[in-house]
């Protein structure tokens, strides 16, 4: 191809260069495919911030120490804010109100979330219970400390002022849930226990005669 050119007034015809072809990129297939995964990342990323932030909720936890059977009251809970714990199935804070008054169903620890599994509405004093107060020395208790909901176990000692054979020899059993306990000024121990109603008059008697033995079965 040319045009006419003019040179000192004359035509002239001058070849015209080729426009140039610009080369496209290859794009490689990895770096397509990397491509591709950051954006899919990127993309379940913001996905989980979203969940996260949607799954954050203010639940009650436990402030500071319940002892099982004691009852619940504002002062042992604190409102948390928390990210994720729908899966623990805590209870919510707005529930505040419907916790109170109710029992501890097991020993609640300060820093744990509060569920619903953990409560109750149902007393130590269970049907076909009484309830009776024993006092002890503090070499007959068998723990240092003795917490509601503890088992244990009353054991009849042999009647010492008895020496004919007809004497009883001791080793009766009988099971029992401590309610509470109590130290008085005096140093002795009161243990308050849930005992079925057949087993009352026993226990009494023995106690009176200082004839019972305090054995803890299972810890609360």
């Amino acid at each position: 191809m040319s045009v006419v050119a003019s040179r000192n007034g004359t035509p002239v015809e001058a070849p015209v260069a080729p426009p140039k072809v610009v080369r496209q990129r290859r794009v490689r297939p990895g770096l397509l495919g990397l491509a591709i995964l950051l954006i899919a990342v990127g993309g379940l990323g913001a996905a989980f911030a979203v969940t996260s932030v949607r799954s954050t909720g203010t639940y009650l936890a436990v402030a500071r120490p319940v002892q099982v059977g004691q009852q619940i009251t504002a002062d042992d809970l604190v409102p948390v804010r928390v990210s994720g714990g729908r899966e623990l199935r805590p209870v919510s804070a707005n529930r505040m109100k419907d916790v109170l008054g109710l029992r501890a169903a097991v020993r609640l620890t300060p820093g744990t979330l509060l569920t619903s599994a953990q409560l109750t509405d149902a007393p130590l004093l269970g049907a076909g219970q009484q309830q009776i107060a024993l006092g002890l020395k503090p070499k007959q208790v068998p723990a240092r400390k003795l917490h509601p909901g503890d088992k244990v176990l009353l054991v009849s000692t042999p009647d010492s002022s008895s020496s004919n054979a007809g004497g009883r020899a001791g080793g009766t059993r009988f099971e029992g849930t401590v309610i509470d306990a109590a130290t008085p000024q005096n140093d002795d121990v009161v243990v308050y226990l849930a005992l079925a109603v057949r087993d009352v008059p026993a226990v009494v008697a023995l106690a009176a005669s200082d004839r019972i033995a305090l054995v803890l079965t299972e810890a609360a």
